[in-house]
């Protein structure tokens, strides 16, 4: 019963390099011509990842005419469902790590970069290791460095809110 499983992940070179692959098309193009001379019968089912960063419609249809022209079996391409499950999965670890990260700084005094706030609108800065700190507005701290006293989370868990220290 002669059956391969091979992750091809992309038919475009440019998105093979993105990913880091150290194969193209051409060389994977090469073993699934010598699968079929050995064994004319062979079942190749192959993985494609699709929506990979960096991958444009034009890298898109050139992996499609790629696959398309592979004398393969199967395509197993993640559906949809499950690759938005696994992405919200993965941002929701993200959320906790950082999260995490802001928690243990929290009581510390660091030196803020502030930026312009919208009308209305609490003013936000970043810490020199990229901590988002929330203040109540003030104009005349836009652009500024400010020593700012790092206090619990704001409303959203988006940002410490933060005392500036004068």
């Amino acid at each position: 019963m002669p059956h391969f499983h091979i992750p091809l992940q992309s038919g475009c070179d440019e998105v093979l390099q993105l990913m880091r692959r150290r194969y193209d098309t051409a060389l994977f193009a090469s073993k699934v011509k010598k699968i079929k001379e050995v064994m004319p019968d062979a079942f190749i089912g192959v993985d494609v990842i699709v929506g990979t960063r960096g991958e444009t419609p034009e890298y898109f249809e050139r992996a499609y005419q790629f696959i398309e022209r592979l004398n393969v079996t199967q395509l197993h391409v993640v559906s949809p469902e499950e690759k938005h499950q696994r992405s919200q999965r993965l941002l929701t670890l993200s959320d906790q790590k950082t999260q995490a990260f802001y928690a243990r700084h929290i009581g510390q005094t660091m030196p803020v970069l502030m930026e312009k706030s919208k009308a209305g609108a609490p003013m936000h800065g970043f810490t020199e290791n990229y901590i988002r700190v929330e203040v109540e507005s003030d104009d005349s701290l836009d652009n500024r460095v400010v020593n700012v006293c790092l206090g619990d989370f704001n409303e959203e868990m988006t940002a410490l809110k933060g005392t500036i220290l004068i």
